[in-house]
Parts: C-alpha cells; sequence; structure tokens
C-alpha cells in the first residue's frame, strides 16, 4: 500500500498542526502560552440550557438514537429564530435541517450538491471548510476575493467567463473568519441578482451573524426576495450561545438543496444527542440576554487587544464583527512570512496566533488572532509580544 489515498493526495497537511503541536509541546514544559489561535470560547453557555441538558438527559428515552434531520421542536426553533431575528419565513419540515455545528453540515452539502470536477467559486483567504469540504468531494475550487465590493462583483464575472467547466456553486460568509468583513443588505441584494443570472447557487456562512460592534445587525441573505430559490445559509450556536462543544448547527434555505442536505446525513449520522437538542431550543426560545453579553463581551476584548497591542508597537486594524482579529505581521518580520512569524511569536512571546497562510495563499503575510482570552490575559499577551518585537 504504496500510493496515498486519492481524498488524502488531494488535502495540504493542516497549517495549523505544526503551530499546534510546537503549543502542546511547550505547555508540556511548563511555558505559559496565551493561546490566540483557535476560536474556541471560553465561556459556558447560559445555566437555564445547561439545566435542560441534564433535565432531560435524565429521561430514559432520552438515550435512543435521535434524527439526523433535528427533532421537530428544534427545526422550528430555528424557524422561529429566523423570523423574530430577520423576518424570514422557513418552512421548519422542508427548509430547515440540524447539523453537528455548522462544518460538519458544510461539508455533507458540499458531498450532496457537486460531483466531481465541478467548479466552485470560494474566497480567499477564508475558512479552510470553504475549500476543502469542495474538495474533498471531488469538486474543483476556483478563488475569488473575500472582501465584498466592486472587486469581488469584478473577479466573480471574470470567473464565469473564462472557467471551464462553467462554476455551479458560490460560497461567501459575512462576517468572515478570518478577515471579519462584514456585507450589507444592498450586496446580497446584488449577489442574489448576479447569481440568478448566472446559474450559481449560493452558501452562506453565517457563524457570526450575532457578534457585530455597531450599531446596524448583521444581515442575512435570506432577506433578499427570492433568494430562497438559490441559497442555503448555515448558522451556529458555537459562538452565539457559547456552546462550540456541543456541535450544534443549522442549515437552512432552498428546499432541494436542504432535501439532498438531509439525504446524505440519514446515511452518515443519527443526529446530535437528544438533551443537546433540546437543551439548544431552550437557548433558541429563552432569554437571549447571554447573546448581548457575549456580544458586549467581544467589544471589549476587541477594544483592550487593539489598544494594548498598538502600545505594544503592532497596529491591530478594529474588526467590525467576529471573534477574530485580522493583522498584517509587523513590518520588521515581513520577510519571515506568517508561518515563521507565528513560530517565533509562540517560542518568543508566548503568544499563539494562527498563521494567515492557513486560510489560503490570499493570507500569506498576516495572522489571525482570536478573542478567546480574558483582558487581563490579552495584555499580558501585549506585554511578550512588545518584548518580542524590541529585539528585533
Amino acid at each position: 500500500m504504496s500510493e496515498e489515498y486519492y481524498r488524502i493526495r488531494r488535502l495540504p497537511p493542516y497549517v495549523f498542526a505544526e503551530v499546534n503541536a510546537m503549543k502542546a509541546a511547550a505547555r508540556q514544559r511548563g511555558e505559559d502560552i496565551i493561546d490566540l489561535g483557535m476560536g474556541n470560547p471560553d465561556g459556558m453557555p447560559p445555566q437555564h440550557v445547561i439545566d435542560k441538558l441534564a433535565e432531560v438527559a435524565r429521561s430514559p428515552t432520552a438515550h435512543r438514537y435521535s434524527a439526523s434531520m433535528g427533532i421537530k421542536g428544534l427545526r422550528k426553533a430555528q424557524a422561529d429564530y429566523y423570523k423574530r431575528r430577520w423576518n424570514v419565513d422557513l418552512d421548519p419540515e422542508n427548509e430547515v435541517c440540524v447539523t453537528l455545528g455548522s462544518k460538519e453540515g458544510f461539508a455533507n452539502l458540499a458531498q450532496a450538491i457537486t460531483a466531481p470536477g465541478d467548479v466552485v467559486l470560494t474566497p480567499n483567504p477564508s475558512y479552510p471548510i470553504h475549500h476543502f469540504g469542495f474538495i474533498i468531494a471531488g469538486a474543483a475550487v476556483r478563488s475569488i476575493p473575500a472582501a465584498p465590493g466592486p472587486l469581488f462583483f469584478e473577479k466573480l464575472e471574470l470567473a464565469m467567463r473564462y472557467t471551464v467547466p462553467r462554476p455551479k456553486v458560490l460560497v461567501v460568509g459575512y462576517p468572515s473568519n478570518p478577515t471579519a468583513y462584514t456585507a450589507d443588505l444592498q450586496f446580497y441584494e446584488d449577489l442574489v441578482a448576479f447569481a440568478k443570472e448566472a446559474g450559481l447557487v449560493i452558501i452562506s456562512d453565517l457563524a457570526y451573524a450575532e457578534i457585530y460592534f455597531g450599531d446596524e445587525p448583521t444581515p442575512s441573505l435570506l432577506q433578499v426576495e427570492g433568494a430562497k430559490d438559490i441559497a442555503v445559509e448555515f448558522t451556529s450556536m458555537s459562538k452565539t450561545y457559547s456552546m462550540a462543544g456541543w456541535r450544534m448547527g443549522f442549515a437552512v434555505g432552498n428546499e432541494k438543496m436542504i432535501a439532498a442536505l438531509k439525504r446524505v446525513k440519514s446515511y452518515l449520522d443519527y443526529g446530535a444527542f437528544t438533551p443537546i437538542q433540546a437543551a439548544a431550543v431552550a437557548a433558541l426560545n429563552g432569554p437571549q440576554d447571554c447573546v448581548e453579553a457575549n456580544r458586549r463581551l467581544y467589544k471589549k476584548r476587541r477594544d483592550v487587544m487593539v489598544e494594548a497591542f498598538g502600545r505594544a508597537g503592532w497596529d491591530i486594524p478594529p474588526p467590525p464583527a467576529s471573534m477574530f482579529a485580522w493583522a498584517k505581521i509587523p513590518e520588521q518580520f515581513a520577510e519571515l512570512g506568517c508561518m515563521e512569524f507565528s513560530k517565533r511569536l509562540l517560542t518568543e512571546a508566548h503568544v499563539a496566533v494562527a498563521p494567515g497562510i492557513g486560510f489560503g495563499e490570499e493570507g500569506e503575510g498576516y495572522v489571525r488572532l482570536a478573542m478567546v482570552e480574558n483582558e487581563q490575559r490579552i495584555r499580558q499577551a501585549a506585554k511578550g509580544v512588545k518584548a518580542m518585537l524590541a529585539k528585533g
């Protein structure tokens, strides 16, 4: 068995694995590493959500197989959320599917709707599953700009005109991971109009919908009239309710694509543990003050990071949304590249970040910093960075 498996050949080594291994080794040596690398929330879900999990788990019937598409009450709760939040009507039976986090759902939808050789347009830089979910499915990926605006549509037009075979799927995600780019409703209206004329289907990643720092809430693609004709949107409870380890997400939108996702999932899983789904219902239907509290928490951390790192000599552009900052490598380290800079940051400043190249080649020269440590730790990280910059 000397040959590598076909799909594994199409997957490069996970870029973050090397930095993660160094981080683990440093901690094993007893070093205090401030981890701004992974977007792993450090908070807890609201108490009433945890109480509901425990309550349902005590039921003797709660430990059987669940439903791969999600229990009926949870699908209805997600439809109700879309109605409250964006005034979007969804049919819980046909237009909502519960997923094991948005990452699993995204990969399985890629399997469901693409054939080997299909061309998919994905933003660069972008969250890795946006590219590799389709690569695993056998598709070919062509990059488009991540930032919304005139250049986005200019490159999109060129991709449609000159790519053979003609692209079938377009992926977008705002607020973006890693760049924190945001889009307004006008952008989505233009995007839906373009996609309908071009014969594209759209997959929108809205995992950071509730983490925004301005006065205007994050819009949904599905607010655009007719968007459900061509689009599916993913959301996640990971960041909104600090439920990352629970693995709870949703796909909503186009009935045909949701049906395809449900069919694939019916062969692969029996759904999340029923008590987790019941607790997710409690989160969506219950008090939402925790959502606002998380939003304030990340905004305060953002402000502390921008201020403290700026005084240390590293300018961090303040992100308008998400739990990430996207920053250029300090000029004096630019020639190292983002991977080597990330390693030096870990060994010299004891700060872990995500190298930008892990999000696509357009991420070279940048790193992503996650706001998942408290304010004191962020200031401590800035002190380590200042000492490293002083040494040069």
